[in-house]
């Protein structure tokens, strides 16, 4: 195989690497049930003037499956830190004792969990395509390969669609896990 379509084969494999990447991301950001950090990955805090993230102005972290804590390295951004999270609609409801905001993560309903398991679907559903893009957009190039013999580019284009039904089972298993996580009462 020449170099041009090993080029080929490797760079859609980082791309269809880069699409599973993304998509533990965003199952990440599903919550199934159990307090994480990560909930409060996308509140902003207005700290001087500036917009900035949570993370970064305060130690976040869990104290039991049900419960995330919010310790602030200023006492006195309590109340900010305590105004972003209502204003980020997570659906939490902060209790700031003086010390720490308190967040008690509310169990699951059956509806909400079966709405979570449809969005972790999209985002499954979303990194196929990405993939399957990634596949049409390389046998696009092995074809246009002029340097290459007939028998390599049917080598090379067997090489990436071996490479994308492997990456669309990693989506499935992903899904697969995502699914019983959150279904799991």
């Amino acid at each position: 195989m020449n170099e041009e379509l090993a080029f080929i084969i490797d760079s859609t494999k980082e791309l269809m690497q880069n699409a599973i990447v993304h998509l533990e991301k965003e199952f990440r950001n599903i919550r199934a049930g159990k307090a994480s950090p990560a909930m409060l990955g996308s509140v902003t805090v207005d700290y001087y003037g500036a917009q900035t993230p949570l993370s970064q102005i305060a130690n976040v972290g869990t104290m039991d499956a049900h419960t995330i804590t919010v310790q602030p390295w200023e006492k006195n951004m309590l109340h900010n830190i305590e105004k972003a999270i209502m204003i980020a609609n997570l659906g939490f409801n902060p209790m700031n004792n003086g010390e720490i905001i308190i967040i008690n993560v509310p169990v699951l309903t059956e509806d909400r969990r079966r709405e979570l398991s449809k969005q972790a679907k999209a985002a499954a559903e979303y990194a196929k395509v990405s993939i399957r893009n990634d596949r049409r957009e390389a046998m696009n190039e092995i074809k246009k390969n002029e340097d290459s013999s007939e028998d390599m580019k049917s080598n090379a284009e067997a090489d990436i669609q071996n490479l994308t039904d492997n990456f669309i089972s990693q989506v499935d298993e992903h899904y697969k896990l995502k699914d019983i996580e959150i279904m799991k009462v």
